[in-house]
């Protein structure tokens, strides 16, 4: 008893090296094998998977490892921590794999992280818990008695699920010395128990016979079943019912109606009588076919009770019997084969698949997993798959019936975001059958995309003496990108504007966009600035764009006229001051002297005009309008004082008007003894009188009253114009007519500028003395034309003249220089104190 309990162990010893052998080997090629007893509780352990694919089970479980096979019932799982394959459930080999002598179940590892797919193969070996079975546990025969020794009888056979050793292996009969036991093998190796008559029978002597059938099995320890069997002794019938044929074979198509007859037996008894009648019987079926078949006892019919499933069952066989009234019977063997119909739609299954995958994946990226199968056989099961989509992904057979969706070609998210790939499965039938599964994947986005600014460059106007915070502008630019990498700030780039830094100046606001001015500009000292903005999205690294910005200084009316000539006044806080000698016998539009202003503004906040505001003697001396020379209105009489004071304003044409005033003294000789004397009688200035004050006061008041009269009169006159004006077409300009050559440039800035002087001849004899005025001294110090051959006309004269000539004949780049002031001779000490301001008039000696 040990030496065969050794050899049984050296057996399963060397049996279980075995498998370990060829799951080594099968899991070098892809593919896993494993041998487990059946009945095992759930969890048990199979394989060590991670072991055999040379993985940690850290790894396995790290990249998504997991069990899945095409069956819906789930027989194995992959232990997490362990890497060992387990059983899901209980297994039972007679209930996975009825009828068939191995039994294997097929199963698939995904490896996720990977992509990748191992088969594994577990083969259920049998172990004996079943015992034989009989259909039927008490079984009846009738024997006539007639009926000669020798004579064989079917019995009902016992049924073991288990294969090999624990199957069905001998049968035993008890209870008669009649009857004898035969045990014959079919061509299918099965043991069919026969009962052999052994002895005559003799229903006077017995009438029953009871006998015990006993089936047993080869496991350790053998199980048994049995069957109580009846024999009843009938009296004679000769003549057994006889099959047409002895097997009956039909092909039916699957398809094939509930209700059909498939087909009919036929069974003959040479008896006559009620000996003839026969009766058919089902004496041999599986349990599966049992609902699906009916056979009619009288007419022996075969109908289809249930639909038949090619893939359930492709054939069926069994056993019937054909019984007369007098107990003699026949047997045949009915065999259908089911054919195959076009009636499964190939199935998609999705094992693995991405939901989302960044549009710089390259292409051949690995996105979805999938498994196709068809339950049909032949061409219905060949199953061809398809993407029908203009899509960037394409199908590659993985392994057998797995198919890889990869990527075709480089994904763009801000062409297309999102995509539902439709993947389609048709089979090889007639007609064809097809189904589908839909994979949807959002791409993400990578920052592949720069901001772009609405306008290829900027420019704005601003006007000089803003505000402090003023807005400029807004730039505005859009990332085509998504979320944080379409997030746009503005910063600006390195500048300095006169030597400072742009940052001092202007400042934008990072997320908006809107450029301000951090401080008041004048359009004096800055005329336009030039920048560049620079817009970053918020991805990594940084895309970014630049765009130039030009901002220009408007110029606003905020410098008063400047007097260059007559010079200032350094003992008076404002106004000018200059002493200028006209002849007594001097013609009328003779000049006098030139008022030179310039205006550091630009435009027509430069445009300068020249009034005479206030006069000694009113109708003696005119101002040119835009020229600014004073020259004589008539010609001087003797009843003219000789010392004349003007003072002459200076406005520009700006809103509102600035302006600014220069005082010229103009005495009238003939020599200069006798301005020397002029100007020496000036400085001992008498003390007026009583009445002379009154005098005064009353000239003044006079004065005044005839001045607003007169501007009654001007308002009067406007508004009769203004009205005028209304009905007739508007007038061509403001300036139209001032001649150009009255205007000169600094910086936009227009002026004429004039610089005088006076050769003087002096000799012992004043009558000799002599006083040239030089028409060639009258020098431009910007000429526009050459110097006028005559005097000049009356101011309404000069004023209309002047109104053809355009106001900006002279180009703006010419510059303006300071007159040259003559060389003056210093004054005697009593002109000093006569004049406290300085006073300077050239000089020529001869």
């Amino acid at each position: 008893m040990c030496a065969a309990r050794e050899g049984l162990w050296g057996r399963r010893q060397r049996a279980l090296l075995c498998c370990v052998l060829v799951a080594a080997w099968e899991a070098v090629w892809g593919q896993l094998r494993y041998s487990v007893p059946e009945e095992l509780p759930k969890g048990s352990f199979v394989g060590d998977v991670a072991k055999d694919l040379a993985l940690q089970p850290a790894a396995l479980r790290d990249r998504g490892a997991r069990v899945v096979s095409a069956d819906r019932t789930r027989y194995f799982t992959l232990h997490a921590n362990s890497g060992h394959l387990v059983t899901a459930e209980r297994l039972d080999r007679e209930q996975l794999c009825r009828l068939m002598e191995q039994c294997v179940l097929r199963c698939e590892v995904i490896v996720e992280g990977e992509m990748k797919v191992y088969r594994i193969e577990v083969e259920i070996t049998d172990i004996n818990d079943n015992a034989p079975s009989f259909g039927e546990a008490e079984k009846e025969l009738r024997m006539s008695e007639t009926t000669a020794p020798g004579s064989r009888f079917p019995l009902v056979e016992a049924h073991d699920p288990d294969v090999g050793m624990n199957s069905l292996q001998s049968y035993e009969l008890s209870g008669d010395e009649h009857f004898s036991l035969s045990v014959q093998a079919g061509a299918d190796g099965e043991k069919r128990p026969e009962l052999v008559l052994a002895k005559a029978l003799d229903r006077e002597e017995a009438a029953f016979h009871e006998l015990v059938l006993r089936a047993s099995d080869g496991g350790e320890p053998a199980r048994t079943g049995t069957a109580r069997i009846r024999v009843s002794v009938l009296d004679a019938n000769d003549n057994a019912p006889v099959f047409s044929q002895a097997v009956y074979a039909v092909r039916v198509p699957e398809d094939v109606p509930v209700g059909s007859t498939l087909l009919t037996l036929t069974a003959t008894d040479a008896d006559e009588g009620i000996n003839s009648e026969v009766k058919y019987s089902v004496i041999k079926v599986t349990a599966e076919l049992r609902d699906k078949v009916f056979l009619d006892p009288e007419t022996g019919s075969i109908k289809l009770l249930r639909s038949l499933d090619f893939e359930e069952g492709d054939s069926y066989e069994f056993r019937v019997q054909a019984r007369d009234s007098g107990e003699l019977f026949d047997t045949a063997t009915v065999s259908i084969s089911v054919t195959d119909v076009n009636d499964n739609a190939p199935e998609i299954s999705v094992r693995s698949a991405l939901s989302e995958i960044s549009e710089d994946a390259p292409p051949g990226t690995v996105v979805a997993l999938l498994h196709v199968q068809d339950r049909d056989s032949g061409a219905n099961c060949e199953v061809r798959c398809s993407i029908v989509e203009s899509v960037p992904f394409r199908l590659e057979r993985a392994l057998d019936n797995y198919y890889s969706v990869v990527t075709s070609r480089e994904l763009d998210r801000e062409e297309v975001s999102e995509y539902n790939v439709t993947v389609w499965a048709s089979d090889g039938g007639s007609p064809s059958l097809r189904s589908s599964a839909v994979l949807a994947l959002r791409v993400l986005d990578v920052n592949d995309n720069a901001p772009v600014f609405a306008e290829a460059r900027y420019s704005a106007r601003l006007p000089e003496n803003n505000a402090e915070g003023a807005l400029v502008l807004t730039v505005r630019a859009w990332d085509a990108d998504w979320g944080q990498n379409a997030r746009v700030r503005y910063r600006l780039a390195e500048g300095r504007v006169r030597g400072a830094p742009l940052s001092s100046y202007v400042s934008v606001q990072a997320e908006t966009g809107a450029l301000y001015a951090l401080r008041s500009f004048d359009y004096e000292e800055v005329r336009e600035v030039g920048l560049w903005v620079r817009a970053e999205d918020g991805g990594a690294p940084a895309l970014s764009s630049n765009v130039s910005v030009r901002l220009l200084i408007v110029d606003e009316n905020d410098n008063a006229p400047q007097v260059l000539y007559p010079p200032a006044a350094s003992s008076a806080g404002a106004g000018w001051t200059g002493v200028e000698l006209a002849p007594r016998s001097a013609e009328p539009g003779a000049l006098v002297a030139k008022v030179v202003a310039v205006d550091a503004d630009a435009g027509q906040n430069a445009w300068l005009s020249y009034e005479l505001a206030k006069a000694t003697e009113p109708g003696l001396f005119r101002v040119g309008l835009h020229s600014g020379e004073v020259r004589t209105a008539r010609s001087p009489l003797a009843r003219d004082a000789p010392r004349h004071s003007l003072v002459v304003v200076v406005k520009d044409q700006g809103r509102p008007a600035l302006s600014a005033t220069a005082t010229l003294t103009v005495v009238l000789a003939e020599s200069v003894a006798e301005l020397l004397s002029e100007l020496g009688s000036a400085a001992a200035p008498a003390e007026p009188g009583g009445s002379l004050t009154r005098w005064l006061v009353l000239a003044v008041a006079a004065v005044s009253c005839l001045f607003v009269a007169f501007l009654l009169l001007l308002l009067a006159l406007r508004l009769r114009r203004w009205r005028r004006s209304q009905l007739l077409p508007p007038a061509s300009g403001a300036l139209r007519g001032v001649p150009a050559s009255h205007f000169v440039g600094i910086d936009g800035v227009r002026a004429f500028l004039h610089s005088y002087s006076h050769e003087v001849s002096l000799t012992a004899d004043s009558r000799k003395s002599q006083r040239r005025w030089a028409a060639d001294s009258c020098c431009n110090t910007l000429p526009a034309r050459p110097p006028p051959d005559k005097a000049a006309p009356l101011l309404g004269e000069d004023a209309a003249g002047a109104r053809g000539a355009p106001p900006d004949a002279l180009p703006v780049s010419q510059s303006l220089r300071t007159p040259r002031r003559p060389p003056s001779r210093r004054l005697p000490p009593f002109l000093l104190l006569a004049f406290p301001s300085p006073l300077s008039f050239p000089l020529k000696c001869s």
